[in-house]
């Protein structure tokens, strides 16, 4: 009679090689921080995998049921094997509706944090290999494994247990399952004895006890978790009309435009400087504020906006200061629904967290608006988040705490803090994101925009009847073009003003109250600021009354009228330098003359002109025309000539606005987020192809073709490698180029490796196939660098890898050893 092997399990990165590539592409999508660098081998993407860095990432997006129904699979497998649907919703108490269990075991294979083994996906489930040491030694509140596993469920003591032995299962059958036994009490002393004694509490040490997990699952009635939410809670907020939260979206919405346009045109008239950590200073960002008449948290989210939408920037002038752009030229010509969503998609992709400015950072320092170091990565997947939650509960006011709640839900490992939440809701607020506490048309559109851009990241796209600007533009109400004229130099605007009315409201009057009508206000100040737009007295007359149904009134015509003829009477201008001659006919000629237009000669009085160019420059087009002149200084004496003092040309060039804005801490010319493993617009590379890469030079290296080439050449693909990852047998057995091993240093050292494993030399792979061991507690050969520079292979069994240290058991030596991971140069399975 014969017997065979017992069949071998697959392991977990068995398991997703062996799948098709469409499983991986899947995974890169889910996952796709394991792309980044490119793995060299899909060895190496797999062992990414299971790397304690990828998978707190993966764990940090992972919903409060996901986490329970992961936590559950993770304690029922050491009991009872890979772990099917149906015990999962049993262990969750949702037996009578298995289909949420079913949804969050898929995503979390999906996610590769659960696979199937030796079976079709979706069968029966195991944890991936590393969760463990992430989740705790205690998940779901449970104790290690090696309690009785004869327990009736229900559960009962036996009727000569102690008393008080059920008051401490009680204590610790919903955790923490660790206790500490006591001293004093010689009934509960004797109670935890017996419990010790029937194999209901292991002891820890002398004073501490844990209840084993059979033990605390059997007191659970099979239950792994007591409460158990299968959907995010549901906000109890005032219902609102769509009507009530458009309107206050629009209203909102013009008020933003109207500031930041504010902000834009008044900025490059007196632009405020810049600080040397590179923010806006307190004096500056309180006289926007004053301009705008805003309070200063207004103020700082108005900047911000107006940078976000790269509508201001540095100057890198010297001194450096903040100024309108090129852009913003552009912007303030275009119609209002474009605007608006200009404004609003450079706040979605903002990186910016003005909700800080006012605080103090680490070092004591005030944090300025426009600081370059108040950036933050997470503020987009947070702002989306926020969203996603005002958009999974159409027409109700949240608060931030209802939304704070429902985000705790959602990553329950990834909380983000409540002052980011309030500045990110009160940003939306101020933009008409949203209205009245809920989503509006215009934000929903926001949102499905973002959620189709190919860098937002994997998520189900939403249904938008159109995109912002479009939407902005339907929730407004109908402009009016009327403009009421009164008596006492007033006038109101009885709704939203057309663009036309806007701009003549904007240039020619003073706002005195706004709301559902504008009341306005003209002065001679207002009407001076619209004759320095270029207007005169009768246009702005005929403008008036083009917008009026009633003649303008008698005495804003006056005032017009009047201010006109005052205007201009005293002119202030600009010039370089000048030239004086006592005698006119020296200067004649010279204003007219083609050959010195560049000059930008100005006559302003028959013995005085005025030029554009500095004086050496005027001095040396006049010595070409034959006309000797001398340089004369502010007092009237003439210049002598210093051969110590030369002129000095300027540092750079002159004064430039910039339009495009570089990430803090970015050099110029380096597309953001460009690396290894990524494209030039900075996304992952393409899932697809790079399987396909990773898949074909997975077969190479497994294609037995010896080398081809000289021994002074290149190796012909297929070739083994040299190194470390070449030598399958053990120290002392022939390598590669036939040069014998290093020396054997032990019993162990002696047995051959299995034929046809595959190890691996890359750190990362090591590390995955050492987790892997732990979690199916299988066998590997490891090769170590001694201290002597000598490595030597030992067969162990791995038991836990922390802290840089493998600690293993050598059944060979009946031996206990730890190993620093820098030492281990390769590892590789022990198949049978």
């Amino acid at each position: 009679m014969s017997t065979s092997a017992p069949r071998r399990t697959a392991s977990f990165s068995e398991t997703l090689l062996s799948g098709d590539d469409e499983r991986l592409v899947t995974l890169l999508a889910r996952r796709p921080d394991l792309a980044t660098p490119a793995p060299s081998s899909l060895l190496s993407l797999v062992a990414r995998a299971s790397s304690r860095t990828s998978l707190e990432r993966a764990l940090a997006g992972r919903d409060a049921l996901e986490l329970q129904v992961l936590e559950t699979v993770l304690v029922l497998d050491p009991v009872s094997g890979p772990v099917p649907v149906d015990a999962v919703a049993g262990a969750l108490g949702t037996d009578d509706d298995p289909q949420p269990a079913a949804r969050a075991l898929s995503v979390l294979e999906e996610h590769a944090l659960v696979w199937t083994p030796g079976g079709p996906p979706g069968t029966a489930f195991r944890p991936a290999p590393g969760l463990a040491e992430i989740l705790g030694p205690y998940p779901a509140g449970l104790g290690p494994t090696g309690g009785p596993d004869d327990l009736a469920l229900p559960f009962s003591l036996p009727a000569d247990a102690p008393p008080g032995a059920a008051a401490v299962l009680d204590a610790l059958a919903w955790g923490p399952p660790v206790g500490v036994a006591p001293r004093s009490d010689p009934a509960a002393r004797r109670a935890v004895s017996w419990l010790v004694e029937h194999g209901l509490l292991h002891a820890t040490d002398d004073r501490h006890v844990v209840l084993p997990r059979e033990v605390g699952l059997a007191l659970r009635g099979g239950r792994t978790h007591r409460d158990v939410r299968t959907a995010p809670p549901v906000p109890d907020g005032p219902v609102l009309g769509a009507a009530t939260v458009d309107a206050e979206s629009a209203t909102a919405g013009l008020e933003v435009v109207r500031l930041v346009a504010r902000l834009v045109t008044t900025w490059p008239e007196a632009p405020p400087g810049i600080l040397r950590s590179g923010g806006l200073g307190v004096r500056d960002l309180r006289r926007a504020a004053a301009t705008l008449e805003v309070d200063d948290t207004t103020a700082v989210a108005v900047v911000e906006l107006a940078a976000a939408a790269g509508l201001v920037a540095d100057d890198r002038d010297d001194p450096p200061s903040f100024t309108a752009t090129d852009a913003a030229e552009d912007w303030l010509g275009d119609g209002l629904g474009e605007r608006w969503a200009a404004l609003a998609r450079g706040w979605s992709r903002s990186r910016r967290t003005p909700w800080l400015v006012g605080s103090r950072d680490e070092k004591g320092a005030l944090r300025s608006a426009l600081d370059p170091e108040l950036w933050r990565p997470w503020v987009p997947r947070l702002r989306t988040a926020v969203l996603d939650v005002l958009a999974d509960a159409p027409g109700r006011g949240l608060r931030p705490d209802d939304v704070v709640a429902a985000l705790r839900w959602r990553t329950p490992r990834a909380v983000p803090p409540e002052q980011a939440v309030v500045g990110l809701l009160r940003e939306a607020e101020l933009l008409g994101v949203t209205g009245a506490g809920a989503i509006s048309t215009p934000g929903r559109a926001l949102l499905a925009e973002h959620d189709t851009d190919p860098a937002a990241g994997p998520s189900a796209p939403r249904e938008s009847p159109a995109g912002p600007a479009e939407a902005f533009a339907s929730v407004l109400p109908a402009a009016v073009d009327e403009l009421l004229l009164q008596g006492d130099l007033t006038g109101i605007v009885p709704g939203r003003p057309s663009a036309a009315l806007e701009r003549l409201v904007e240039v020619a009057a003073d706002v005195e109250s706004r709301g559902a009508a504008t009341t306005v206000r003209f002065g001679a100040a207002s009407v001076v600021r619209a004759l320095d737009h270029g207007r005169t007295a009768d246009d702005l007359l005929t403008e008036l009354a083009a917008h009026s149904r009633t003649p303008v009134p008698q005495p804003l015509e006056y005032l017009v009228r009047d201010t006109a003829r005052r205007h201009g009477r005293v002119r202030v201008g600009a010039a370089s330098s000048y030239v004086r001659a006592e005698d006119p006919a020296l200067l004649a000629g010279l204003v007219e003359a083609a050959a010195l237009r560049h000059l930008g000669l100005v006559q302003i009085a028959p013995t005085v002109l005025v030029a554009a160019v500095p004086a050496g420059e005027l001095q040396a087009a006049l010595r070409e025309r034959g006309v000797v002149s001398a340089v004369e200084g502010p007092d009237g004496r003439v210049l002598v000539a210093d051969g110590t003092r030369r002129r000095r040309a300027p540092d750079g060039p002159g004064r430039t606005v910039v339009g495009r804005r570089r990430r803090p801490g970015q050099p110029d010319g380096r597309a953001a987020g460009a690396g290894p493993g990524t494209d030039g617009a900075g996304r992952p590379a393409r899932s697809a192809e790079l399987v396909a890469r990773l898949r074909a030079a997975d077969r190479a290296d497994r294609d037995p073709t010896p080398a081809t080439a000289d021994d002074d050449g290149p190796a012909a693909p297929g070739a083994p490698r040299a190194g470390l990852a070449a030598r399958t047998g053990p120290p002392g057995a022939p390598t590669a180029d036939g040069a014998p091993g290093p020396a054997a240093s032990g019993p162990e050292d002696d047995v051959p490796a299995p034929a046809g494993t595959r190890g691996t030399t890359d750190p990362v792979g090591a590390l995955g196939l050492l987790r892997e061991s732990i979690a199916d507690g299988t066998m590997v050969w490891l090769e170590v660098v001694g201290t002597g520079g000598f490595p030597t292979r030992r067969r162990v069994r791995p038991l836990t890898l922390d802290a840089g240290r493998l600690r293993a058991q050598d059944p060979a030596r009946d031996a206990e050893l730890t190993v620093a991971v820098h030492r281990i140069a390769s590892v590789t399975p022990d198949q049978p």
